[in-house]
């Protein structure tokens, strides 16, 4: 759920990268935050645990266009990967506008993918919202490695609705902002919807 900021006319959403653990979320938001304008966006704070962390900072694009006449602030959230972290999983859900699933190519991580698509699921209706209704996009990553699966294989293994898909190598950025920008398309489409 979106937070209006009515003094400074901003619209503030919340936009979750979610996937098992080592697929790339924490890079992506690494490549996004590297790449934006120093004057757009905030700072990159760090949630360190003892074997995973999360990532947050927000930024204020400048060519995704306002709504209403108010500009859209984005808030960018990662989730720690492993499943012993599920209640900081769900506490990070909380007011999350749209979701980002981060699956690792790699042949023996299929089932690492599988799971976590499941936890999404499930750790979203807990939150009350639905993964078939909120706005989403699936990235492939890490397809620059050997044993990458074909992504007609993973289209058909992870696939939920028909979500906007993109391959992704997170760690040059192919494949990052086009992610990103068919979230946040999505997102402030249903926003303007309301």
């Amino acid at each position: 759920m979106s937070f209006i900021n009515y003094a400074a006319r901003e619209i503030n959403i919340k936009i979750v990268y979610y996937g098992p653990g080592l697929c790339g979320k924490t890079t992506n938001l690494q490549y996004i935050y590297e790449k934006s304008n120093p004057q757009q966006k905030g700072k990159l704070i760090s949630l360190a645990t003892e074997t995973d962390r999360t990532l947050f900072f927000d930024f204020l694009p400048l060519d995704l266009g306002s709504v209403r006449g108010f500009k859209t602030r984005f808030h960018l959230y990662t989730v720690p990967g492993q499943v012993f972290y599920d209640a900081s999983r769900k506490l990070i859900l909380k007011g999350v506008d749209g979701m980002v699933f981060v699956a690792d190519s790699q042949e023996p991580r299929m089932d690492a993918n599988v799971e976590s698509l499941r936890n999404l699921d499930e750790n979203l209706k807990e939150n009350g919202f639905e993964l078939k209704t909120i706005p989403y996009v699936l990235q492939f990553n890490k397809r620059d490695l050997p044993t990458a699966v074909g992504t007609d294989d993973m289209y058909r293994l992870l696939n939920f609705k028909s979500e906007p898909t993109f391959e992704a190598v997170a760690t040059t950025g192919m494949g990052v902002f086009e992610t990103l920008k068919a979230v946040a398309k999505q997102v402030l489409f249903e926003m303007r919807r309301r």
